[in-house]
């Protein structure tokens, strides 16, 4: 409920009075004319005639210094009514009906009043609203009205654009009826809502609720869509940056504010070649409606000349700069994206130039960012391959903050690069059929998003070679041509011949290793496979252990680089690389450790990954004579054996060796979670159960051996066993068993 509490007012007929300057600053700040006690008192309400057709009313205050007869207005005032100096106005008596005419709401536009003491310092609109009703209460408004409003220490220029009676069911103490009536006239009283809403092209800074929501065009583009862009397989990464760089700029601005919410400024993206970081920064541009973005090259931003370098830094930011100072928080978005920013951006302190040039640039673009005239208005995107050289302040919040990898697609996302690069083809029909999409996904396991648009272009031209005449000149077979189609074997024919990944796994490199598959001759290898599977489901599952290291140790011979290599294919984990030295033959100490260190650091990059260690002595260089071994390679392993891969990432090291005595020795057997012996086969009921799944001798020749190695013991290993019965099936039927036998006597097995 609300008083009104005035005196009555006196009725009196119209009399003629003549318009006078406001005698002091304070009255006219009060939004009331100004008469003398002897013609009216103070509260009343009047309609001031200036013309035949135009009216307008006020509330009067009264002043000794006014004489009677005239009655003052501020010059707002006057501009508003059209008002002069001496001028002659009929003035009359005007009652409010307080059922239809008591303000509900009103909507008031707000500037500074004078251009010189504007100022961004954030003014609450909720204060300024209660302020506001104190100050006016009891008193006339009227659409269009022109007034002056102090607050905090400044004057204001306020014109009131639209007023909303008050609900005459909240009059009478009902519950309200949702009826809203416009007025042109309203009463201002203790419960009305002023709302409050900026000029047009004003720098003032509104915050509160007591503001209107400011119309503004969405920032996402409605028409955009992933796949027409040519973005596969990025949706949650995209996810993830829309959520950090662009939420706060969707949602209303208001409540932004309210939260004290900082836009995001900088996005890094960084990751393997291939995998679509160029192409997602140079779509974001399309995606939002914002300006064309400025793409920059880095090593394009860098001149021979002192000063140009952060002059061309300048130059990118300069239409940010300039919008920002004329249009304040009203500014629109400017993107700016630096490609290869590794080559500008490079640790501080670390250019063997005498110039200096890279740090300035470094310099000069912190201080664009992140400043002491910080811009609000920009979204700068840089892309590397290389994130470990940027120079660190470049990584904190409030710069580059949202760090983003973009890694290789999933089978999801494969899908939908290969549609994207397929999608005209199958417009015009030239896509087979027996071309399945999901299958030529699960194949490509690994494959950048550059690298399955290779395959699409190498099945192509795989298709296209075929309607080509090998005559004596080249010609296109144009019957044939028409009927161009490009089919599954062109897809499969490129996938095992043309492209290859350079990322991730390369079935070749463990396929060779149990080419001839895994024997069971024995509990000990189940337990060696479930003991695997076992590790593999702890790397996946457990956020305790996110290394997981294995060491396969036994005697040469025993199977255990098959082993290591069928439980990191089991795994199906997108990164398998086995380290092995037979791919180092002849390389120098640092060589090693670096080719060992590119392994390990291709693995973090991925969500799971399998690194197995083969032969670890032989990676060491051990010989028993002397005895010695590479203390540089040795180093470098036990660092990498016990270092945890980066945060989210899940990472199983699986190392070989037959001298568990001597990684003792070196201290190397600390680095592994656990080890888990090989044993080889040491009962003739093993052996005799190996050459049955190895299927190589008839029923007959097998029950002979049974009986000849019935209580003995052996001792070898399922690789020398395998030898052992090749070359004794090379000898005539009746000589095999005992030419294998006598093999084994002569291994000493």
């Amino acid at each position: 409920m609300f008083f009104l509490i005035s005196h009555p007012p006196l009725s009196f007929p119209s009399q003629t009075m003549q318009a006078a300057r406001c005698p002091t600053d304070e009255l006219s700040l009060t939004n009331c004319a100004v008469v003398s006690e002897k013609d009216l008192q103070s509260g009343q309400h009047v309609t001031v005639k200036t013309t035949p057709n135009h009216k307008f009313v006020f509330t009067v205050k009264t002043h000794h210094t006014v004489s009677a007869g005239s009655i003052a207005f501020s010059l707002p005032q006057r501009k508003w009514a059209g008002l002069s100096i001496g001028q002659e106005v009929e003035v009359s008596n005007y009652n409010f009906d307080k059922s239809k005419q008591c303000i509900g709401a009103m909507t008031i536009e707000i500037d500074f009043l004078q251009k010189k003491s504007t100022d961004s310092s954030p003014y609450d609109s909720d204060r300024m609203a209660a302020e506001f009703i104190q100050q006016f209460n009891n008193q006339s408004f009227s659409v269009t009205q022109q007034l002056v409003f102090s607050f905090c220490d400044k004057l204001f220029g306020l014109m009131v654009k639209d007023i909303e009676a008050m609900d005459a069911s909240i009059l009478k103490g009902e519950p309200a009826s949702g009826k809203k009536q416009k007025i042109d006239i309203g009463l201002m009283v203790g419960n009305s809502q002023v709302i409050f809403e900026k000029a047009e092209s004003s720098s003032l800074t509104l915050v509160g609720k007591a503001k209107t929501k400011e119309a503004r065009q969405t920032i996402i583009n409605p028409d955009w869509n992933f796949e027409k862009m040519g973005i596969g397989g990025l949706d949650k990464e995209f996810s993830a940056i829309f959520r950090r760089a662009f939420a706060s700029r969707v949602f209303p601005p208001d409540i932004v504010e309210q939260m004290g919410c900082k836009h995001v400024k900088g996005i890094l993206l960084f990751g393997p070649p291939g995998c679509g970081k160029t192409l997602m920064a140079r779509q974001i541009g399309k995606m939002l409606n914002a300006r064309e973005p400025k793409i920059v090259n880095g090593p394009e931003i860098l001149n021979k000349y002192v000063g140009e370098s952060e002059a061309n830094i300048r130059k990118l930011f300069a239409d940010a700069e300039e919008e920002q100072k004329r249009l304040g928080a009203n500014s629109g978005l400017h993107i700016i994206i630096f490609d290869e920013l590794d080559a500008i951006c490079k640790q501080r302190g670390t250019g063997a130039s005498s110039t200096g040039v890279h740090d300035t640039v470094v310099n000069q673009l912190l201080s664009k960012i992140d400043g002491v005239e910080q811009l609000n208005n920009i979204l700068v995107i840089g892309m590397t391959n290389r994130p470990d050289l940027i120079d660190d302040a470049l990584m904190r919040p409030g710069r580059f903050e949202v760090k983003m990898e973009i890694s290789l697609p999933d089978e999801k996302g494969r899908v939908q690069i290969l549609n994207i690069h397929t999608t005209k083809m199958r417009g015009f029909n030239l896509l087979a059929g027996d071309v399945d999409i999901k299958e030529l996904a699960a194949e490509t396991k690994n494959y950048s998003g550059a690298e399955l648009e290779g395959l699409v272009r190498a099945a192509q031209s795989t298709a296209m070679n075929r309607h080509i005449k090998a005559t004596s000149t080249v010609e296109v077979d144009m019957e044939r041509a028409e009927k161009l189609q490009v089919t599954r074997d062109d897809f499969m024919g490129s996938l095992n011949n043309d492209i290859k990944p350079a990322f991730g796994t390369n079935q070749e490199d463990y396929a060779s290793y149990i080419m001839n598959g895994i024997i069971k001759w024995g509990d000990p290898v189940t337990h060696v496979l479930d003991d695997g599977e076992l590790l593999v489901q702890q790397t996946k599952n457990s956020d305790r252990t996110p290394l997981v290291a294995v060491l396969l140790e036994g005697p040469p011979h025993s199977g255990k680089t098959a082993l290591a290599a069928k439980i990191a294919e089991d795994s199906q984990f997108p990164f398998i690389k086995i380290c092995s030295p037979d791919k180092m033959i002849g390389s120098s100490e640092i060589s090693k450790c670096q080719a060992i260190k590119k392994v390990f650091d291709d693995a973090y990059k991925s969500q799971l990954s399998c690194v197995v260690v083969d032969d670890i002595e032989r990676l060491l260089d051990y010989v028993p004579i002397g005895p010695r071994f590479s203390n540089l390679v040795l180093q470098a392993l036990l660092v990498l054996l016990k270092k945890a891969p980066p945060k989210g990432r899940k990472l199983l090291i699986i190392g070989t060796t037959s001298r568990k005595d001597v990684l003792q020795e070196m201290e190397m057997l600390d680095a592994f979670s656990t080890t888990i012996h090989i044993p080889n086969i040491s009962t003739g009921e093993q052996l005799v159960d190996a050459l049955e799944l190895l299927g190589s001798f008839t029923d007959k020749e097998r029950a002979n051996i049974a009986h000849q190695l019935k209580g003995k013991r052996v001792w070898i290993g399922i690789k020398k066993l395998l030898v052992l019965i090749e070359m004794s099936l090379q000898m005539d039927q009746d000589y095999r068993v005992t030419k294998f036998l006598s093999l084994l006597r002569d291994e000493g097995a």
